[in-house]
């Protein structure tokens, strides 16, 4: 491990501990650990917002579930790098608004299985053992709330989790083809595709329940104030990470990601550098938390998982220039379709559609614009196919719009008439 990424340890591991403090002081030891507990029980279907039970057990819980990612980075001896960070982070994300360790753990050693059975080092699955916790949902679902939480019903819902990270990794990389690269969650496209099986099995047996939507719009001041200090503290992590490299360089390595595409797979890190990386993290979520300020949307858990994988994806793919057109176009359907800004479906498809970012960043702002404006259409309707068990609905829409746009590009490019320069 080299004296950048040992840093990089201390930013991730110094973010979960702001959150776990700010969890207890805010919401007193013992109660947080009390309502912490419940929350390994509670629905975690699309929409189930982990603050409006407890903000201070919301955010312990979702501090360790990012942790459980950063233990499979440290132990799978893989690198903390731009795909690893974006995971982390995704997972911190979520855990305020649908992942526990409870659920979430049953997957990833389905994923370790899958991963010992084709011979392969948990290293190698190591991004999909956590991104596929987006299917975690079905774990608690099983578990807790369709036969009344007994143990055998505890054990079905571990055995399943099991079950589907043992598939996962069959899918994703046949998943990735049909869009590409150009849907940063591709995992969630693809647990949305195997969610599709699971909640019709559900919907043949008469067991799947209608969704519900859990959304705290209560002021919190940690959770208003938790996104800006992270922007602020990942710039200064930016430009102090390396002591060997000046204040200009670091700016320069910003303007370099500025200028990449953010097609799969864009290390920010490899591909400029960690200071640089870090700043455009920062920035997004500042920029990100300004947007959801002005509209005066809630700050709570669903808008700040949507924010901490913003955050999470500025090492993976999306930067300011190519996050922008996409979120106009989805403001811009909205506003068009006489939705409100600060609705549930709204404010997080305007988060999570930078998905889609890489469109922007390949074809153009028109593209990006495009892009933004099919997937607000899509999202809305996607998250009733699998029932809400797939916590990335917006990787599973952006999936399917990334694959229908990139397939007309494709049949443009190949066969418009050939321009002939030649005298």
């Amino acid at each position: 491990m080299d004296r950048i990424e040992k840093r990089l340890y201390v930013v991730i591991c110094s973010m979960f501990t702001i959150m776990i403090t700010a969890g207890f002081v805010s919401g007193g030891f013992i109660e947080t650990v009390r309502a912490f507990i419940t929350l390994q029980t509670l629905g975690a279907r699309l929409i189930q917002d982990f603050t409006y039970t407890h903000v201070g057990a919301a955010l312990v819980n979702s501090a360790l579930v990012g942790i459980c990612g950063l233990v499979i980075v440290f132990f799978s001896e893989i690198h903390l790098a731009g795909p690893t960070m974006a995971a982390i982070l995704t997972l911190t994300g979520f855990g305020l608004f649908g992942n526990t360790p409870f659920n979430s753990i049953p997957i990833i050693l389905g994923v370790w299985i899958a991963a010992v059975t084709a011979r392969k080092t948990l290293g190698a699955y190591s991004i999909i053992a956590m991104f596929g916790t987006a299917l975690a949902p079905i774990v608690t679902y099983l578990a807790f709330e369709l036969f009344g939480g007994g143990l055998w019903t505890i054990v079905l819902g571990i055995a399943v989790g099991l079950v589907i990270g043992f598939l996962l990794p069959a899918i994703a990389g046949t998943m990735l083809l049909t869009h590409q690269g150009y849907n940063l969650y591709n995992i969630g496209f693809s647990c949305g595709f195997l969610g599709l099986f699971i909640a019709g099995l559900l919907k043949a047996a008469g067991r799947l329940r209608d969704l519900s939507i859990v959304w705290n719009e209560t002021f919190h001041p940690v959770l208003y104030l938790l996104i800006p200090f992270f922007g602020v503290m990942l710039i200064v992590c930016g430009f102090l990470i390396d002591r060997n490299v000046s204040v200009r360089d670091t700016l320069a390595s910003f303007v370099k990601i500025q200028k990449l595409p953010g097609r799969l797979p864009s290390d920010f890190i490899d591909m400029a550098s960690a200071g640089g990386t870090l700043v455009n993290m920062g920035l997004l979520a500042l920029a990100s938390w300004t947007y959801a300020a002005i509209i005066k949307a809630p700050m709570n858990g669903p808008v700040l998982g949507g924010m901490l994988t913003i955050i999470g994806f500025g090492g993976f793919g999306k930067s300011l220039k190519n996050c922008w057109p996409v979120m106009a176009g989805t403001i811009i359907a909205t506003l068009v379709f006489g939705k409100s800004l600060t609705a549930p479906g709204p404010i997080l498809a305007a988060l999570f559609c930078t998905t889609l970012a890489p469109v922007a960043g390949q074809f153009g702002i028109i593209a990006g614009l495009l892009v933004g404006f099919i997937h607000l259409t899509m999202v809305e309707t996607t998250a009733i196919w699998h029932g809400g068990l797939d916590l990335y609905n917006n990787g599973f829409a952006g999936g399917l719009t990334a694959t229908l746009f990139i397939a007309f590009m494709q049949w443009y490019r190949t066969n418009r008439p050939r321009e002939d320069f030649e005298q």
